[in-house]
């Protein structure tokens, strides 16, 4: 028999140590995204179950723990959370209809991609079968899945499973509106994409001049520099619908997109978005807001609404 003061240490290790069970989770799609989720999970110490239409992309993830299901019914089953990376809303929507016989009480957290309105009826759908249904969007790349930096946004029936901490950064429950998380993610992918396509689209008018990407690069980081105030004051002037052109206007910016086009066709570059960009200035000019600031386009473009999208 073990001396009582090493049997009071063995106890006071091993007996009170705290009990810890993780939910466990599973994943609907391993593309670089949902595989990065699933990885995540398993990392935090999730029990994890995992499928994809080709089962070969959960190799590594099987070696690391986690169970491959044969269908998504199974992989439903196994878990009362379950996440959902896939193409688009057409893939989740077969996906779905597939596992709907163990979706049932479950809590269905959806993160593709898509329209406001697909997620709407996507929620209509799971509300049906009987399902918790969580839409969300991921503002962040795969490599900061599980790190401080990651973003994630989330609307729908309740806030997000606890168990999507484990996936690190910032996490903001935006209401009950299943649609508003994908509202905010069309919206920001239209800034980033549109801002992207000006930036390739810079690059290839310095080098029809001579000028290297790398030689431009840092004077393009100095104009990126400056979006943050644009954002900040755009905003509150759409806000309070407040146009002056105290500090820049629509007229002077047909002006500049002119000099750009000009440039671009004298080199035989494409300039479509340009052309795109200075048509809606036009309108404005031609409507006589010429010396109004850049925010009056905002509401040029669509009808001005308040409030979230009423189903």
């Amino acid at each position: 028999m073990p001396p009582r003061g090493l049997t009071l240490t063995l106890m006071s290790r091993f007996s009170l140590a705290p009990m810890t069970t993780k939910t466990a989770v599973t994943v609907l799609g391993l593309g670089p995204m949902g595989h990065a989720l699933a990885s995540t999970f398993l990392t935090a110490g999730h029990p994890t179950t995992v499928w994809n239409r080709s089962p070969a992309k959960a190799g590594d993830l099987v070696a690391r723990g986690a169970i491959r299901a044969a269908t998504p019914a199974d992989a439903a089953a196994a878990s009362d959370v379950v996440v959902a990376c896939v193409l688009d809303y057409a893939a989740a929507r077969e996906v779905f209809a597939a596992a709907a016989p163990a979706l049932g009480g479950r809590s269905l957290v959806h993160l593709t991609s898509g329209s406001p309105d697909s997620a709407r009826s996507l929620a209509d759908w799971a509300t049906g079968h009987g399902v918790t249904y969580v839409d969300g969007a991921i503002l962040t790349p795969t490599f900061t899945i599980g790190t401080p930096d990651a973003v994630f946004l989330f609307s729908g029936q309740e806030e997000p499973p606890a168990a999507m901490a484990s996936l690190g950064g910032s996490t903001t429950y935006l209401g009950p509106d299943p649609g508003r998380a994908a509202a905010y993610d069309v919206a920001l992918l239209d800034i980033f994409w549109t801002s992207v396509a000006g930036m390739t689209h810079g690059f290839a008018m310095a080098r029809a001049e001579n000028i290297t990407a790398t030689e431009l690069a840092p004077f393009a980081k100095g104009i990126g520099s400056l979006l943050p105030l644009v954002i900040d004051n755009h905003a509150c002037r759409v806000d309070q619908g407040r146009h002056d052109g105290d500090h820049s206007t629509i007229a002077s910016a047909v002006a500049g997109m002119s000099h750009i086009i000009e440039s671009a066709d004298a080199r035989g570059i494409t300039v479509e978005t340009m052309r795109a960009a200075r048509s809606v200035a036009l309108r404005a000019v031609e409507a006589g807001h010429g010396s109004d600031g850049l925010s009056r386009l905002t509401e040029l473009l669509g009808p001005r609404t308040t409030g979230t999208a009423q189903r």
